[in-house]
């Protein structure tokens, strides 16, 4: 479960979704049948294993989110796949029909699925021999590769499967790896690299990648990209 933000929710549940169907709850702290459903959601979804995820999104905090889904009433509920609205419904429903909506998000798990959700590195291998560009298999393979520090190989890996918000994340995060930078303190080495965005190719690339490591959450990441945009325009 994650907690959504009009800033976050692009990444979090459009570009999420086109991995793992994404269920977006919209709700708000006075409604008393979003209190009702909010706990029934996260039982059921926990339960799926990480087959389906769930997004809540606090309507009176992040009117965009609202608006985009055309908001009348809550609890309002969403499914996600493919960036598309797949299903919904609105109103506090039972827990079995809850089930049922989240079921036919659900697909059965295949065997490459098992043996990713073991998550050691054996099952995760054994998983890309049966599925060479599994998501999820290349995705957790990758950031265990990067916190060894094999960055070629997890770059390798992370070639297989299309562009994501989480493939860019770990692919900045290994080539980062690579330079030994440190990405938890890194407001000296970005005032230096702002210096030479707009001549040097390779300092523009290690500015973005440390933003896109430190993640959209980060104030330093609005804040820097701003610094860039006026850097470059």
């Amino acid at each position: 479960m994650v907690d959504v933000t009009d800033a976050t929710f692009e990444t979090a549940v459009v570009e999420r979704s086109r991995e793992v169907p994404v269920v977006v709850d919209l709700w708000a702290p006075w409604c008393g049948p979003c209190r009702t459903l909010g706990p029934i959601l996260e039982r059921t979804i926990e339960a799926t294993g990480g087959a389906v995820e769930l997004a809540k999104v606090n309507v009176d905090e992040n009117p965009r989110v609202a608006a985009t889904f055309q908001v009348q009433s809550i609890p309002a509920v969403y499914a996600l796949k493919d960036a598309k609205v797949v299903d919904g419904f609105v109103g506090a429903l039972p827990e079995a029909q809850v089930a049922q909506f989240v079921a036919r998000l659900a697909p059965a798990p295949s065997e490459a699925d098992l043996l990713v959700a073991k998550g050691d590195e054996a099952s995760l291998r054994q998983a890309l021999e049966l599925q060479h560009d599994h998501p999820g298999a290349v995705a957790a393979l990758a950031s265990l590769l990067i916190d060894r520090g094999e960055a070629d190989e997890a770059l390798s890996l992370l070639a297989r499967v299309p562009e994501s918000a989480q493939t860019r994340n770990l692919a900045a995060r290994a080539r980062l790896a690579g330079r030994a930078v440190d990405v938890e303190d890194p407001t000296s080495l970005l005032d230096s690299l702002l210096e030479r965005v707009r001549d040097d190719e390779h300092a523009r690339q290690e500015f973005l990648d440390i933003l896109e490591a430190l993640g959209p959450e980060d104030p330093r990441t609005s804040q820097y990209r701003k610094a860039l945009s006026a850097r470059l325009f």
